[in-house]
């Protein structure tokens, strides 16, 4: 009976609770599969918190929402930095009259100008020992100064914002200088990134410990105060600054309606609403009911949206619903905690990765829209050849069981029960069951610990486990991006969850990751892809497709891997939205 009670209460989430389509108000109903633990930018460390975060604060620079190959263009900087010769001195100008949020914490409540001062306290903030950001690893050994004045300030009680360092200096109110220490190809990369984006001290300092909860930002919507509840609701700032839809895109994009708002000024809608539903079928259920203008599809819900032969089912298409199908740059995998002793044994990590029954898994879960994970860095990337086969990921149990042997530990005798941290969520449960029972096949027991998605991340990020499973999606489009989770400077509560550590693989990414694009940086990516991946840090998993489906009065919707900022751009065409909900 169990099956029935669930689809009851989830019937009674959506068309119990649901309020009835509005026609008379602009507004984007959105989902988001997780909860988050804030609104403060410096431990936006996964997709979820970073595309909420994106709707409320913004970085010197954002990705073009239409253009493809995906290209930086100016936000907060009114144009694209000077950079020396050497590559080293970056000058950033910033665009004037953008003002934060209306808040509290600046006086009479109004929200003052952003400054360069703003710029460096923010950057500063990743920075600060005290505040653990989960974002440090990507300024660390970066800027020249900071690294020491981090240090300097561990040792004592209050941390100097104030205090000037070579790297990080203010030329005049709108003008930034930052050096770094060696070349950073991705540095503009990581001024898109929400990591970087930009907050006010008065905010910061009125809100205390509760900062993470009243997000001031300088973004195209407004969120006063962030509860966990299981509506978040934004409206529109009605002091943005003129920025304005794009006027051009890639090829195709105008037939697409893609460019029907152009040279509009945005946002284009006065709400948005992210609903939190953690479970597929009533995330199904709410977008199938029209309360949802968008749905991405995973796992139980595919096999629901396409036909074998990949194409949107003939239902969905009658009511004019979009399918949206497209490679994504990522990876899942199970990850080991490498300061675990037994995670040492390299010939163990290699026999559970060949237990692992990946074609089982990609049928049941994804519908065969997955491609194998040969190595960290997916397709699409320079780093990834398509002629390297790992030879670890086949599916072969005798050898896993002559790995396991080899690694002493014979039928699984003497190892302890292995725990994987995941989700709370019913697939995710019942993915870590699915590799619990590949790895009884050699002898190995697993047993399952169950998160909420903030709770998973804190245990990552404070080592609190022997193994956990995740997804990376790429935060830019560069395969050192992917090779960082590997980097031994990089461990919790940095990017590198598994806490792994190679002396031959940290000497060559420290080496590659300083040159600009250019066939040898390539050659070395692949190198590093390819000899990390035999070591088996991790058990591979896969390389997703991103599955949306998008209700017929969604307008501007393009998929996009770094969209954080691209919620500013929809709209919604409410005579379509009127006439189509009758279908429903």
């Amino acid at each position: 009976m169990k099956p029935l009670v669930l689809l009851v209460s989830a019937l009674l989430l959506v068309f119990g609770c649901s309020k009835e389509n509005k026609f008379d108000e602009r507004e984007i109903n959105l989902i988001s599969p997780e909860k988050i633990a804030g609104f403060d930018p410096i431990n936006a460390s996964d997709r979820y918190s970073g595309n909420e975060t994106g709707k409320v604060y913004e970085g010197l620079f954002e990705f073009h929402p239409l253009k493809r190959p995906y290209e930086l263009m100016p936000n907060l900087a009114e144009s694209m930095p000077t950079v020396s010769e050497d590559g080293l001195t970056y000058t950033v100008k910033l665009r004037r009259g953008v003002l934060f949020h209306d808040s509290p914490a600046f006086k009479d409540g109004i929200g003052r100008e952003l400054k360069a001062d703003d710029v460096i306290y923010s950057l500063k903030r990743l920075a600060d020992p005290k505040l653990n950001a989960k974002g440090w690893w990507l300024l660390d050994e970066r800027l020249v100064g900071l690294n020491e004045w981090r240090a300097k300030h561990a040792l004592l009680d209050v941390t100097n914002y104030d205090e000037v360092i070579e790297g990080l200096q203010k030329v005049d109110d709108y003008s930034i200088q930052m050096k770094l220490k060696k070349p950073f190809p991705q540095f503009l990369y990581a001024l898109a990134m929400p990591y970087t984006f930009i907050v006010a001290k008065e905010a910061v300092e009125h809100f205390g410990k509760q900062f993470l909860n009243y997000p001031v930002g300088t973004g195209a919507f407004i969120l006063p105060k962030f509860e966990q509840t299981s509506t978040i609701t934004y409206v529109r700032n009605p002091k943005f600054r003129e920025k304005f839809y794009p006027t051009e895109g890639e090829e195709g994009d105008d037939k697409l309606g893609l460019l029907a708002d152009a040279g509009k000024k945005i946002p284009l809608v006065d709400k948005i609403n992210v609903h939190i539903i953690v479970e597929s079928q009533p995330k199904w259920l709410s977008f199938m009911k029209a309360k949802e203008d968008l749905l991405e599809v995973k796992d139980v819900n595919i096999q629901q949206t396409i036909t074998p032969e990949k194409e949107l089912k003939t239902e969905h298409k009658e009511k004019g619903v979009r399918l949206i199908m497209k490679p994504m740059l990522d990876v899942t995998y199970f990850a080991f905690n490498h300061e675990e002793p037994i995670f040492k044994n390299r010939k163990l990590r290699q026999a559970m990765n060949m237990a692992f029954d990946r074609a089982g898994f990609n049928r049941l879960f994804h519908e065969n829209t997955g491609f194998e994970a040969h190595g960290p860095v997916p397709p699409g990337l320079g780093g990834n050849r398509k002629e390297f086969k790992n030879p670890f990921i086949r599916y072969d149990l005798d050898q896993a069981k002559r790995l396991l042997v080899e690694a002493g530990y014979p039928g699984g005798k003497g190892l302890p029960t292995i725990v994987v941290q995941t989700r709370s969520d019913t697939v995710a449960r019942q993915q870590v069951e699915f590799f619990e029972k590949s790895m009884e096949k050699i002898g190995i027991n697993i047993d399952v610990g169950t998160n909420t998605w903030p709770e998973l991340v804190n245990k990552v990020t404070k080592k609190q486990h022997q193994m956990y499973t995740m997804a990376w999606g790429a935060d830019y489009p560069d395969a050192e991006n992917f090779l960082g989770l590997l980097y031994c400077p990089n461990q919790s509560p940095g990017s590198n969850g598994a806490n792994y550590c190679n002396p031959d693989f940290d000497a060559l990414y420290k080496t590659a990751t300083v040159l600009q694009d250019s066939p040898e940086r390539t050659a070395m990516y692949e190198k590093l892809n390819e000899s990390v991946a035999l070591d088996a840090p991790w058990v591979l998993g896969f390389h997703r497709t991103d599955i949306y489906l998008a209700q017929a009065w969604l307008k501007n919707f393009k998929h996009m891997e770094f969209n954080h900022s691209q919620f500013q751009y929809l709209n919604v065409d409410l005579e379509v939205k009127k006439q189509l909900s009758k279908k429903f």
